[in-house]
Order: structure tokens, then C-alpha cells, then sequence
């Protein structure tokens, strides 16, 4: 681990000062709020349990708090970033403050859910403040894409954060939750407050912490399979599921045959499932008319 001194890390002043540099404005569009607070992004780092062999990638580093922190603790940093000049600017500030160590750090300038490679050794880590209007889908492509990532913990808005790690059900379990659970054990870590970022949102941010499991091996459908019938469970989540199910199967008759066959009550509703049950449903999934079969009844 590196001996970096205290005042490596960027405080209030250095990240308003580097922003005014580089002639940077936070933008709503990219859900952009900079944390300026060492104490907060060194909790992170903690909280994320990052270990001195981790390679950790870094969704939306911004202008590098929580990357010089992370290059404090990991072997290696390897960040996405999609803003051109904050791209351009950051190799230069972990070299300036962080010299020892930015051989270490690697810049990728990306949109994150473009992202299909990353350079150096595979990635056992992510930790990143995600930016709130894309947490989701840019979570769960970085967990399907790099199944080396053993560990997760992402900063995001405190509703998104309960989302993800709702229980089937709680009020608020829905379509998030469930794809996160085919892939991790997830729960919440933490609450971070609003004026630990420039400028402050109006809401507050929650830390969600994401081990990686097997995937549900009860099951010989495919992830798509199953995702199918979780966005169509959820797409109508004040129905039965032998209603909500009915578009996917074909029927609500042939709907409620897989719920039962899968040993789900067809009056149950998305909510109360698990994941292994979703699951379930998909393995049972009616089989498709034949062709021949079609054509005779459009014949008739």
C-alpha cells in the first residue's frame, strides 16, 4: 500500500480550482456531482474492502477524488470516463499528486456501457459514484461484462440504493433488484450526506455493496430467458402474475401452467418473487406453437 501524503487526496478548494481550469460546470445531463470530501471518499475505499492486489475499475471518476483514494489502497485503477476534458485532465492530476503510483492508473475514455474490454489484468473490483441517471443499466452491464469483478460498491441516489437492495417483497423490490441478485449478494452500506458534493444535490446518495455469487444454478434457462420474465412480471406489477404473464407465454392459461409447473401461485405478483423463482418460471416456459401448427390455424 502507498504512503501518499494527507493533502494527496483533493479537498473543497482543489476540486473548485482544478474545475475552474478547466473551465468545467457539473452538468444535470451527466448527472455530475463531484465529491469533495477526503474523509468521505476514504470510507469508501474502506467500505469497498479494497485490497492491495485489486485492479478496481472506476465508473465517472470526474476530476479524481475518489481515484487518488483508490490508487492509495489497489494495485491498479483503471477509469471510464465519457467527458472529453475531464478525460483529458485526469492522467495529469494523478501525476501531479500522485506520482509514485501513476504508472499504476489507467484512463479510458469511453462511455461506460460501450465498454467491452479494459486494458492490464482483468478487474476484480468496481467502486464507483455513479452517476444517478444511468446507476442501473451501467451497473449491471459492468457486472455482466467483466465476471471477474468479485466485489462492487457503488455510491448512488439513496432511492436507487433501496431499490437495489430490497427484498422480495418490500414496496420498492422490483426489476433492479432482481437482475442485481442474479448476479451478487447485495445490501446496503452506508448513507452519505448532500454536502459532501460541489455542486450539492437535492437529493442524498446511499452506498450499495455487490459480492458477486454463482448464478442461480437451480436452472437451465438463460439469463435472457430469465430477465424476460422479470421485465414482464414488473412491466405490470398490479397484476397477477398470471395476467403480467400472459404476453410472455403466449396465454394467461399457458402462463399460469408455467407458474404451477415452477410451483408459483398464479395469483402471486412479481414483488414477492426471488430470483431462483424467476427462475423457475423461465425454465417452465410454454414451448411455442410449431409452425405447421400456425399455419393450419390461419388456414381455418
Amino acid at each position: 500500500m502507498s504512503t501518499t501524503e494527507p493533502d494527496a487526496l483533493l479537498g473543497p478548494a482543489d476540486i473548485r480550482e482544478l474545475a475552474a481550469t478547466l473551465g468545467v460546470r457539473p452538468t444535470k445531463q451527466r448527472g455530475q456531482n463531484f465529491v469533495i470530501d477526503a474523509n468521505t471518499v476514504r470510507r469508501i475505499v474502506r467500505t469497498a474492502e479494497v485490497r492491495p492486489d485489486d485492479v478496481v475499475v472506476e465508473i465517472g471518476p470526474g476530476l479524481g477524488s475518489l481515484t487518488l483514494a483508490l490508487l492509495e489502497a489497489a494495485d491498479r485503477v483503471v477509469a471510464v470516463e465519457i467527458d472529453d476534458v475531464l478525460a483529458g485532465a485526469l492522467p495529469a492530476t494523478v501525476a501531479a499528486r500522485m506520482p509514485e503510483r501513476a504508472d499504476r492508473f489507467t484512463l479510458v475514455h469511453s462511455d461506460a456501457m460501450l465498454v467491452r474490454e479494459l486494458p492490464g489484468p482483468p478487474p476484480t473490483a468496481l467502486v464507483a459514484n455513479l452517476p444517478y441517471n444511468v446507476a442501473v443499466p451501467v451497473l449491471l452491464t459492468m457486472l455482466d461484462r467483466f465476471p471477474s469483478i468479485e466485489r462492487t460498491l457503488v455510491m448512488v441516489q439513496a432511492e436507487v440504493a433501496d431499490r437495489l437492495a430490497a427484498a422480495p417483497g418490500n414496496k420498492v423490490y422490483g426489476v433492479p433488484s432482481v437482475k442485481a441478485n442474479w448476479y451478487t449478494d447485495v445490501k446496503r452500506a452506508g448513507s452519505i450526506g448532500r454536502k459532501v458534493f460541489w455542486p450539492a444535490p437535492n437529493v442524498d446518495s446511499g452506498l450499495v455493496s455487490l459480492v458477486r455469487r454463482a448464478e442461480p444454478v437451480a436452472t437451465t434457462a438463460s439469463k435472457a430467458e430469465v430477465f424476460a420474465v422479470v421485465d414482464a412480471a414488473f412491466a405490470q406489477r398490479r397484476k397477477t402474475l398470471r395476467a403480467a404473464l400472459s404476453g410472455w407465454a403466449g396465454s394467461a392459461p399457458a402462463a399460469e401452467a408455467a407458474l404451477v409447473a415452477a410451483g408459483v401461485s398464479p395469483q402471486a405478483r412479481g414483488e414477492a418473487l426471488t430470483v431462483e423463482e424467476f427462475a423457475a418460471i423461465a425454465e417452465n416456459k410454454p414451448a411455442a406453437p410449431a409452425a405447421a401448427d400456425q399455419a393450419a390455424g390461419s388456414a381455418e
